[in-house]
């Protein structure tokens, strides 16, 4: 699609297109599915009829909204035969991303765990409400319901969610010393320096899909982290590389062995230790990290 057109449907989209990508994303977790959404969204909408369109913004997040949920719900049917924990696909996103604190926490890898806990419907209101600001009505006429079943739908949800994100937030300065010693921690396979900056109940979820060495499910308490971590850098073998990066707007960590990418390390932060750690080693899941991906809430 041509970045300049005579078309007013097709510079619309083009205006939005990233933010399109980002509520897709948002709501299924996959940049890969995420994409498909998109060209979903850009058939029915180059059908539209343009001047019975009050907001061309609205009207596109409805669009993308309903085509997500239909993904969705395929999706959630592939991921009951997928192999241990499934994790997002992580993006490779702009130095300056985390600057925007409200699209850095609403795309972090945290987040979008607390966000598979929800139902579609509950995810895709609670995306919309909380993230980018849509009204009741919009939001009701995206996802087929009324406006007072979205507000009822949008309670429930902020509630669920609020009791599971992060405890407390950390300042910039608390954050990149946390993330700093566990990468010094871990390029010296320091396990005194990991336990050090691990929170004792910290949560270790790592993704091969079947076709990497990962656990089978998530493991709690630092002691076992670390040893399930530590065992799985050990069973690849060769010259491990930490390369600091930006990944869903965070911190994230690119391993490589022997200058081979195996896997993307994200952290989640609280109180200056870790007490998350999410390690995606599908290499389905790898293909976003040559270049950055444009995310936007707006």
């Amino acid at each position: 699609m041509s970045e300049q057109s005579s078309d007013p449907a097709t510079n619309a989209f083009i205006a939005h297109r990233n933010l399109l990508f980002t509520v897709a994303y948002e709501i299924l977790g996959s940049a890969v599915d995420a994409e498909d959404v998109l060209q979903e969204t850009w058939l029915r909408w180059s059908k539209v009829e343009l001047d019975q369109v009050r907001d061309q913004r609205a009207y596109l997040i409805r669009i993308t909204t309903r085509q997500s949920l239909n993904r969705l719900r395929t999706m959630q049917r592939r991921r009951e035969a997928y192999v241990g924990p499934w994790l997002p696909e992580p993006l490779l996103t702009a130095p300056d991303a985390a600057e925007d604190v409200e699209l850095a926490e609403s795309v972090s890898m945290a987040m979008m765990l607390v966000l598979e806990t929800l139902t579609p419907t509950e995810r895709a209101v609670f995306v919309l409400r909380e993230a980018f600001s849509l009204s009741y009505d919009d939001i009701a006429a995206a996802v087929d319901k009324n406006a007072a079943a979205v507000r009822q739908i949008a309670h429930r949800a902020r509630q669920h969610v609020d009791a599971r994100r992060p405890r407390a937030v950390v300042s910039p300065n608390e954050g990149r010393a946390a993330f700093e010693a566990f990468q010094r921690a871990v390029e010296a396979s320091d396990l005194q320096a990991l336990l050090n900056v691990l929170a004792p109940d910290v949560v270790l979820v790592s993704d091969g899909g079947g076709l990497k060495f990962t656990a089978l499910r998530p493991i709690v308490g630092a002691e076992k982290a670390i040893r399930m971590f530590v065992g799985s850098v050990q069973k690849v073998g060769g010259t491990l590389t930490t390369e600091p990066t930006m990944i869903n707007g965070n911190p994230a960590l690119l391993l490589r062995f022997d200058g081979k990418l195996d896997g993307v390390v994200a952290l989640r932060i609280e109180d200056a230790h870790v007490t998350g750690i999410y390690y995606v080693r599908n290499p389905q899941k790898l293909s976003h990290l040559e270049s950055e991906t444009a995310l936007t809430l707006r």
